[in-house]
């Protein structure tokens, strides 16, 4: 089941580039990611509070708070950068490189989390490394 989740989030996500792309022609891109999280925001609490999950708030730990918390900044990082790119740059070629997240949370999850790697993950973030430095040496 949680392939056809990843298969839809990256449908999702090259939505996002090429809507994103014509959202902030002319516009900021701080502002413009200012108003994707607030789309995101309802979002996601209309999914919680629907969904009746608003209670289990009350079972976070202290460990789930930091971490979430940090998530939540590393993201907000990403969306800015992200955007930023997207206003200066072809989302063909932002979005692939965009990608190399992939690559990095493979090689983060085998050293921090202590996840197994297999030939076919370090085939497939070589190849995706590749693509991505093939497109970051385009001039």
């Amino acid at each position: 089941m949680w392939k056809w989740y990843a298969i839809l989030s990256a449908i999702f996500a090259a939505l996002t580039a090429i809507f994103a792309k014509v959202g902030i022609r002319n516009i900021d891109s701080n502002l413009a990611t200012a108003i994707r999280t607030c789309i995101i925001l309802l979002i996601t609490w209309g999914i919680v509070i629907t969904g009746n999950s608003l209670g289990d708030i009350k079972e976070l730990s202290k460990t789930n708070w930091l971490f979430l918390i940090l998530s939540g900044v590393a993201t907000g990082l990403s969306w800015l950068f992200y955007f930023k790119a997207l206003q200066l740059g072809d989302a063909s070629k932002v979005a692939p490189i965009d990608k190399m997240s992939v690559v990095i949370t493979i090689f983060l999850s085998f050293i921090i989390l202590k996840e197994p790697v297999s030939w076919k993950v370090i085939l497939g973030g070589l190849l995706i490394a590749g693509g991505s430095l093939v497109i970051l040496t385009d001039k």
